[in-house]
């Protein structure tokens, strides 16, 4: 019951609304607000109303444009960067170690045995081509050359370029090979490689301004497509061993040797070897900083066996990273030089993004909407390892097969020259595509948290020449079992990896702007400008609502009074007298006397229920007797 009384209270003092007009509502708004403004404009002059009324409009415009401006300044999510400087005993780097020559020549020699003929006729060619052409008939594998050959370009008539295929004696159409020849032997020839599509009918040139990067890239590209032929367990076995490649080894005072090392294959190096990759076991600390307590190698690449043509570079390839990250020594690897001893000194340097909405960072890549080919390695989110996979996924769907240097998703295969002969093309224009790199970039995101190794580098010979012989005698035992010289300068690499002091540097984001700032400003300003506070905000929150309230109620007492128009409207015969309204609400059967009206239209139109009488009879059960509670409700509901 009290339930009821307080809904029917309710719904009446909804039905009430404030009980001020709008001219009312504002003079009492302006009369008491703690607003400055608004009183003098009630309680002046009319000049001084009309002054105070455009200088409160003014600087309420005012607060308004700076709030603006804060408000825009908040949203524009900026970041402030804070540098520490901390001392503490820090984890040792994972160090990543390769040779530069991805296999042995002498087990790869024999699927490049054709490739390297056809390479050595191609300088034959370049050099001395009036002798090449005594040699012409030697056999060769021209299904190599013909599906990707290198031309030589004349382009000093811009309006007609001369092209000659090397090994053929077409030049733009014509037979005439000795004009050729004199043509491409003079200033401004340079040297293009042809790739085809569509059976040769689509064919594009990629121009080199050397004949070295020429033939050096051809050459690249063809044993790409032998290698992605071959099993990777094969090519596992093709290149350096650890147990070869890694001769001496040593932690601080522990010992160490190859099986220290977590070996994985990549396609650009062949085996590559991880220190301290912290896959199996927990990452090793370094105990102080300096050379003593670091990492000491001792490295044989091998060089007498590299492959002349795949690779021109003879050292160590090595890249300093986090634990569980893979690396991508490529692009972010140093050299290390044959014949040298190397000196490694190690900063830290710990970066701390924010995420959204202030910069676009991922702590694990879960939202990053491109497919990690790299997940089988078990590796941490990086942005090298998003933007590879984007382009193997693009190679995919543009060229229906992957590229031997990324990995590969399950189910797809490796482009090579016999499944998919438009390969080299369709992977030229990827890669020299604007719109693909952009992609990419706009999809992957940065990782939010990082660590950056900075590196001091700095070499000297080694061995010397004093302790050379001594040095290789003891190193060819110990790996060969050998009383004579296995080792040679070309192929000795002595590296030193060490921290150079334990401060590493903290590099954090954090909000240059956030909702403790924003709230001052704005408070601030309505405060200078206005005089006025959090209350006075209320305050006309309220009285927006009653402004809001008042209007509500005029517009549903507008539409009553249109309804009641309208029924009027339709209601075409003389108005009932009252006695007939009181017959007629209290005999059913009354029938009031009516004009005469045609048959097919009736007394009333629309056939509109007479209104019901304004003062209806007496209630003769009001006489009853009925208990105290009932009679309040229903006067209660009397007054609503």
């Amino acid at each position: 019951m009290h339930v009821k009384k307080y809904l029917l209270k309710c719904l009446h003092r909804l039905q009430k609304g404030p009980g001020y007009t709008y001219k009312e509502l504002l003079v009492w708004y302006c009369d008491n607000t703690n607003t400055h403004g608004p009183k003098r404009i009630i309680c002046e002059g009319p000049k001084k109303k009309a002054v105070w009324f455009l200088i409160t409009l003014l600087f309420a415009a005012l607060v308004c444009w700076q709030w603006g401006i804060f408000i825009r300044t908040y949203l524009s999510w900026e970041v402030s960067v804070s540098l520490s400087v901390g001392f503490k005993t820090m984890d040792f780097p994972a160090v990543t170690i390769c040779n530069a020559s991805p296999f042995k020549y002498s087990k790869v020699k024999h699927l490049l045995k054709d490739l390297d003929e056809l390479m050595e006729a191609v300088l034959e060619r370049i050099l001395a081509p009036e002798l090449s052409h005594a040699n012409a008939t030697r056999a060769l594998n021209s299904s190599i050359w013909n599906h990707t050959p290198l031309v030589l370009i004349d382009e000093r008539n811009h309006h007609r370029p001369v092209v000659l295929d090397l090994f053929g004696d077409r030049h733009n159409g014509s037979s005439n090979s000795s004009a050729s020849e004199k043509i491409c032997n003079a200033q401004g020839c340079k040297m293009a490689m042809r790739l085809c599509s569509l059976n040769g009918t689509q064919c594009t040139f990629r121009n080199f301004t050397s004949a070295t990067q020429a033939v050096t890239e051809w050459y690249i590209l063809q044993a790409t497509n032998i290698f992605a032929q071959v099993p990777q367990r094969e090519l596992v076995e093709m290149s350096y061993p650890g147990e070869q490649m890694i001769l001496a080894c040593l932690f601080g005072a522990e010992p160490c040797n190859y099986r220290n090392f977590t070996s994985i294959f990549y396609p650009h190096y062949g085996n590559c070897y991880i220190f301290n990759w912290g896959m199996t076991e927990k990452a090793l600390p370094s105990a102080n900083p300096g050379t003593e307590f670091g990492l000491k190698l001792i490295l044989d690449i091998g060089q007498e066996d590299y492959v002349p043509f795949l690779t021109s570079t003879a050292g160590v390839r090595l890249m300093l990273h986090e634990q569980r990250s893979y690396p991508f020594i490529r692009d972010e690897g140093i050299y290390a030089m044959s014949g040298t001893e190397t000196s490694i000194g190690v900063l830290v340097d710990k970066l701390q993004r924010m995420g959204e909405p202030y910069s676009q960072c991922t702590v694990n890549g879960s939202e990053v909407p491109i497919p990690n080919f790299y997940s089988d390695y078990n590796t941490t989110y990086s942005i090298q390892a998003c933007l590879r996979s984007c382009f193997q996924d693009h190679m995919i769907r543009n060229c229906n097969c992957g590229h031997y240097l990324y990995p590969l998703p399950r189910g797809e295969k490796y482009c090579n020259n016999r499944d998919f002969p438009d390969w080299a093309h369709c992977y030229s224009d990827l890669q020299m595509s604007v719109a693909q790199r952009e992609t990419c970039i706009g999809k992957c995101k940065k990782s939010c948290n990082d660590t950056q190794y900075k590196m001091t580098i700095s070499m000297a010979d080694w061995p010397s020449e004093a302790s050379e012989d001594w040095i290789f005698h003891v190193l060819s035992q110990e790996r060969d079992q050998s009383t004579n010289i296995t080792l040679s300068r070309k192929g000795i690499v002595k590296l030193n990896i060490y921290f150079q002091e334990f401060n590493y540097r903290t590099i954090e984001e954090s909000a240059a702007n956030n909702i403790v700032w924003l709230l001052s400003n704005l408070g601030g300003q309505f405060g200078f400008w206005m005089g006025g506070s959090v209350l006075c905000l209320i305050e006309f929150g309220e009285i927006i609502i009653d402004f809001v309230w008042i209007t509500i109620i005029k517009l549903v007492a507008l539409a009553k009074s249109l309804r009641q128009r309208q029924a009027q409207a339709s209601y075409s015969g003389p108005p009932p007298t009252v006695a007939e309204l009181v017959e007629a609400h209290t005999n059913f059967s009354f029938q009031p006397d009516t004009a005469p009206h045609s048959p097919n239209t009736g007394p009333y139109p629309g056939e509109q229920a007479l209104p019901i009488p304004g003062t209806p009879p007496p209630n003769y059960d009001s006489l009853r007797l009925q208990p105290l509670d009932v009679i309040e409700s229903e006067s209660d509901g009397d007054a609503i």
